[in-house]
């Protein structure tokens, strides 16, 4: 755990040296979503979902071919935002109505992305290919890391 906590750590730090230039909220998104998948190992795709017309759209992301628009309502995204918070899934095949842009995606965690009023605007989204991957640890420093878009 203090291996993970301080991989993060540097990770943090990193992006909020990186993200201090300017930049708008997209080539922020890129940036993030390229230093995480490069950086964790158990990142099988990483990326961000951003409201848009009251759809989910993908954004900027690394990994395989992502789910362009996601099933209004449906699956871990729709869920986090509904409910306001980051979610853990340890294994995706047991969550209801999960949406599988891949198959080979077992376990994810979804970080709510909010604007600096404090709105919701989209999510960020990882999974991984092995089964309960994330923790506590990945929900602090994801949750921390998405707050430097904006910050």
């Amino acid at each position: 755990m203090i291996k993970k906590e301080s991989k993060y750590q540097r990770i943090y730090s990193q992006l909020e040296e990186l993200l201090q230039k300017e930049g708008d909220v997209l080539s922020k998104q890129a940036t993030i979503a390229a230093v995480l998948y490069h950086k964790i190992d158990y990142f099988f795709w990483c990326g961000f979902y951003i409201l848009r017309n009251d759809d989910l759209l993908v954004s900027a992301y690394q990994g395989p071919l992502a789910c362009q628009k996601l099933e209004k309502g449906k699956g871990v995204c729709w869920s986090a935002v509904k409910q306001g918070k980051t979610l853990i899934v340890k294994n995706v095949e047991a969550f209801p109505d999960h949406i599988a842009c891949d198959s080979r995606s077992k376990s994810e965690i979804v970080v709510p992305l909010r604007n600096s009023e404090n709105d919701i605007i989209g999510v960020l989204d990882v999974d991984s290919d092995k089964l309960n991957s994330f923790d506590m640890i990945d929900a602090k420093y994801l949750e921390k890391i998405v707050q430097l878009i904006f910050y």
